[in-house]
């Protein structure tokens, strides 16, 4: 609101105008300043192109998080029906999770054959998620039933069902607790015993907060998660949160391996006797064994 004048009679003054010289270069500079405003409004308001959905810009990781190279060691034999959901090393073979109403299982897979060793079936109304193994207890999530299921490791019968708050995506083991995902950029710590979260991890890249974060596997500690719907698998610093390095494995699976109806890439395992990494997909025909070129 404007201040009222205390003045009861308003004092009127000459009017002086100015002559057309002066109107000119009035007028220049007023145009000058507007297009210098213009400029810079338009300049703060632009992006850089590129990035993805995920909330990873192509910038940023090359600035913030390194590339790693990685060669691929060798390949084996994967069921092209298994949709991959969690990937977990143990006692010289494979335990798998596996997804899709009507076709969840758990799996126990022999090495190198790939051959189907045991399975049980999960109910229909149910999604198979993220696996990890803690001595001799299977742990397995579903996805959006809030529902995760303790099996023995070698009968795999179930001896407990506890229930969590989140989506149930990946899960790992670190050695003290259990790391789940829920296709946000947080990652959740977890007792073991009371299923309880007791820690939030917010997981960023150059202080961007890193979406759809999927698979998990504990690796010399560090954290690997694949991004989900990319070939990105990114190495989290279990303290900060923050991404120190990532792989691009865009093009691992060759298209002769291809048939057309395999899906993303989802399945980290690691043999730590041997220093063994594996990655596999959902659909995929090849488990394969990577080494990183740090």
């Amino acid at each position: 609101m404007a201040k009222k004048s205390t003045s009861r009679t308003p004092i009127k003054q000459r009017s002086r105008l100015p002559n057309s010289r002066t109107l000119i270069m009035i007028l220049v500079v007023v145009l000058a300043v507007i297009s210098t405003y213009l400029f810079v409004s338009r300049s703060s308001s632009e992006t850089p192109s590129g990035g993805t959905g995920n909330g990873i810009a192509s910038d940023s990781l090359r600035v913030e998080a390194r590339q790693l190279s990685y060669e691929v060691v060798n390949s084996y034999p994967h069921d092209r029906t298994s949709f991959t959901q969690g990937l977990v090393w143990n006692d010289g073979g494979f335990y798998e999770s596996t997804g899709q109403y009507g076709s969840s299982k758990l799996r126990r897979l022999e090495f190198p054959s790939g051959h189907v060793a045991r399975e049980i079936d999960l109910s229909p109304e149910l999604f198979g998620e993220g696996l990890a193994l803690i001595g001799n207890r299977l742990i397995q999530l579903t996805w959006k039933s809030h529902r995760g299921f303790v099996y023995d490791r070698d009968t795999f019968q179930l001896s407990r069902e506890f229930s969590y708050d989140t989506e149930g995506w990946g899960l790992t083991y670190d050695g003290t607790n259990l790391i789940l995902s829920d296709g946000s950029s947080d990652l959740f710590y977890i007792d073991p015993a009371s299923f309880k979260v007791i820690r939030k991890l917010s997981v960023k890249l150059n202080d961007r907060p890193i979406r759809e974060l999927n698979e998990l596997e504990f690796i010399e500690g560090e954290i690997w998660a694949n991004v989900w719907q990319t070939d990105l698998v990114l190495r989290i610093d279990p303290q900060t949160g923050s991404v120190k390095s990532y792989l691009d494995l865009k093009g691992i699976l060759a298209p002769s391996d291809s048939r057309g109806d395999e899906n993303v890439l989802n399945g980290i395992a690691y043999d730590p006797e041997h220093k063994r990494v594996f990655i596999t997909g959902k659909l995929w025909p090849r488990i394969f064994e990577i080494r990183v070129k740090n």
